[in-house]
Order: structure tokens, then sequence, then C-alpha cells
């Protein structure tokens, strides 16, 4: 495009320029983020998150990023706040009020509840001798180092640099907290993540639905059993209920020429399967039956507290996963 810069070279610099905005920031970390962080972690309540325009719409991220990784949180619209909605807020609380100026009029009367109750404020914002600064308990300062949009007039690095605070308050209380993955899933059981994090328990099949013969079971009686559970597989019992072999497709079709019929369950089966504990996350799961580090692909594991050591719990199949989206 003659006479205009390239559309390659805009993204690049605005990108740098916010990167390096982050790097500032990073650098500047002070005693007043390790006061945030205990206000937040003494509060019995949760954490009011507010702001308006796009420092609100940053604020609803925050907000649920923290909900989501342990530390309660909501977010309370600072012009509804002045119309009713302050009654969501409790000295139990504490606010964490952003806004990049410092002088948003919108927030005056949420400041002015959190004062007159007691009510710890932070604040996020540029400028700690604002409206908002003069009155908060405790400031994160923003660097001050322009937008990136060259006009300084569009939220760009501000926005981006406010939503680096947020997340770094949030990993900081995950952390103190030691939240886990496992954790996570209890609050985000849907989506992509969800199923990433879903353990082999949550998608196994059990109880009636398993498909189990005994050793000295027939082959009539087995293939009988491979067609009723639909799985394409049985699992073979030893007199102690302990699973120490498996027939597949593989293993009718070995033995087609050997009066398949007149065999029993330990003649055909395959000795030793692989299992699965059912606190694996499915992932896992998938991985092995996809045949990892050059192992044979399967298309279901057996799930088991103690690898041939004991009665089997469950069977996941590989359709149960890719169903959840994974695979």
């Amino acid at each position: 495009m003659t006479g205009k810069t390239p559309f390659i070279d805009t993204a690049r610099r605005v990108i740098r320029s916010e990167a390096d905005a982050l790097t500032v920031m990073a650098d500047r970390l002070d005693g007043s983020f390790r006061t945030a962080i205990d206000l937040l972690l003494h509060a019995n309540g949760r954490v009011i998150v507010t702001g308006i325009g796009k420092s609100g719409h940053i604020a609803r991220k925050i907000a649920a990023t923290l909900a989501s990784t342990g530390t309660p949180a909501q977010f309370v619209h600072p012009a509804e706040a002045s119309h009713g909605d302050l009654g969501m807020v409790t000295r139990s609380d504490v606010v964490l009020a952003i806004s990049n100026s410092g002088e948003a009029p919108e927030l005056a009367n949420m400041i002015a509840f959190s004062r007159r109750f007691d009510i710890p404020l932070i604040g996020i914002t540029k400028a700690p001798q604002s409206a908002l600064g003069n009155e908060c308990d405790v400031v994160l300062q923003l660097p001050d180092l322009g937008e990136a949009c060259g006009t300084g007039v569009v939220p760009t690095t501000s926005t981006t640099l406010t939503l680096a605070m947020g997340d770094a308050l949030a990993v900081a209380l995950m952390e103190h907290r030691e939240f886990t993955a496992e954790h996570f899933r209890e609050f985000h059981p849907g989506g992509k993540l969800g199923a990433q994090l879903a353990r082999v328990s949550d998608l196994m099949h059990s109880g009636s639905a398993l498909p189990l013969v005994n050793t000295d079971t027939t082959m009539a009686d087995a293939l009988l059993e491979i067609s009723e559970k639909g799985f394409g597989v049985v699992g073979v019992l030893d007199d102690g209920g302990s699973l120490i072999g498996i027939i597949t497709d593989g293993d009718l079709r070995r033995h087609m020429s050997d009066g398949l019929l007149d065999l029993k369950a330990e003649d055909v089966m395959t000795m030793s399967p692989r299992t699965i504990g059912p606190d694996v996350l499915a992932q896992e799961a998938v991985s092995i039956m996809n045949g990892r580090a050059g192992e044979r692909s399967v298309t279901c594991l057996f799930v088991a507290e103690e690898e041939n050591s004991s009665a089997p719990m469950g069977l996941i199949h590989i359709h149960d996963c890719l169903r959840v989206g994974l695979g």
C-alpha cells in the first residue's frame, strides 16, 4: 500500500510496545503487590471487581479468572451499583476498583460506600494521586507509557497492563492456595478445558456394563458377552476376581482355525492386559490407547486401582474420549 504503513509493521509495533510496557510494569512491582495479596487472602467474603468502559470489560475478565482459580469474586457494574447493586457488597468483601486515570466519576459511589463501611479498597490505576488512588488502602500502579495506538486515546497498552496485573494477582493467590488442575476442573467442567481435565473415572463404564467372563467360560458364551456389551472386547477374571486377561478381535482371528467355539476363555485370552487407574486424566488414557512410545494401539482400557492385581472397576473406550473432545 503506497504511502501507508504496511499492516504487518503496525501489528509488530503495537505488540512490541505492549510487551515493553509489560516488562516495565514487572520490574516496578513493589511491596504494594504483597499488601494487596494480603488483603485478598484475608477477605472472608468475595472480591468485588468494578470498572467502567474498557476497564469494566477487563474487570469482568479478572473477576472470572479469580473465581475459577479459587478466589470467590464477582463483577459489579459501578453504574448499577449506584442504583441498588451496592447491596451486593458486604463488609466481608474486598473491592478491587479499576480506572486507568483514576478519575472515573462512575466509581464515586462505590468508593464512598467502601470507605463508609471500612471495606478494604484496592485500586489499579496509573495515577496514585487521583480520586481513586487517594482513597485506596493500596494502589497497584500501572506505568504511564502511553497507548500503543499512537494517538494516545485508544485504550490498548493500558488495558493490556491492567489485564496482566489481574492475572498476576489471580496466579499469586492460586499458587499460595496450592490450587491444582483438579481443583480448576471443579469450576470448569465444560468445554475443551474441562475435557482435558476429565479423569478416567468421569468417562468410564462400570457395573453391569462391563464385559467380563471367567477363565473357564466357553468361547461361545464369551462371544455372546462381547456382542451384548458392545465394546469389542471381554475381560477375563481369575477365581479371585482379578483381571488376568483380555480377548480382542485379534485374539479371535488367531484362533479361528483352532475350533474356537470348543475353547475356553483362558485358551484364547492375551495375558496381563494394559489397565489404567481411575484418577488418571482421560487425556493420558487417549495417549495410551493411541499407542505411545511404539506400543500397539487399542480401542479401550480396563480401569483398575492396581495393575494386574485387582478386580476391574470400569472400562474406558476411545469413543468416550472422542465424544467429549479428546483425541
